[in-house]
């Protein structure tokens, strides 16, 4: 598989780059400082994951999982860096050919389009790569929010799968929205 970019900055001075151990006070200040926000969407979204430590472990991992081609994780940071915004992930686990994205957003981050043009800027560089035929972003159909940022990039809606809900909003279906190499690129509004 190509190599996918360290950074990549966005139009309005924010930027994506890859998680390092060293950013795992700020990972675990922002899920702490959002933890009713993430909650009732991300199953993961617990008092442990707002720990130092545990962010540090998490982190540590993230190497491995790239080195295998399973998963890569990117911050979205304020052009400063003083604040990590979220969280935007690359992963393989939909199969051979397929990319799926996966975010978080701060709650006070959110309104301002950040969500969009980082899933539209990781579906471009997603697209580019070797071997890869098809992006996904799938949510949950209660998470509206959520759902609302595909929809602006031009994905379409494959199916919705009936399964348990994994956290507290979900409802059980699970919308699995696609972007296909030959749909071209993102689409992300200027």
């Amino acid at each position: 598989m190509t190599a996918l970019p360290d950074r990549i900055d966005l139009e309005d001075g924010t930027h994506l780059r890859f998680f390092v151990v060293d950013d795992a006070e700020a990972v675990a200040r922002a899920v702490f400082e959002n933890l009713e926000h993430l909650r009732p969407w991300m199953p993961w979204a617990d008092a442990q994951s707002a720990e130092p430590a545990f962010q540090r472990d998490r982190l540590r991992k993230l190497p491995d999982l790239a080195e295998r081609g399973e998963e890569w994780q990117y911050g979205l940071f304020a052009p400063d860096e003083s604040a990590v915004l979220g969280s935007f992930g690359l992963m393989t686990r939909r199969g051979p050919g397929t990319i799926e994205i996966g975010y978080w957003i701060r709650a006070d981050a959110g309104g301002r389009g950040l969500a969009t043009r980082a899933s539209g800027a990781l579906t471009d560089v997603a697209l580019g790569l070797d071997g890869i035929r098809r992006v996904f972003i799938c949510c949950d159909e209660e998470n509206v929010r959520s759902a609302a940022i595909p929809r602006r990039l031009g994905y379409r809606l494959l199916r919705t799968d009936t399964r348990a809900p994994e956290a507290p909003g979900e409802r059980g279906r699970l919308m699995m929205w696609v972007r296909d190499r030959a749909d071209g690129g993102s689409r992300a509004p200027n």
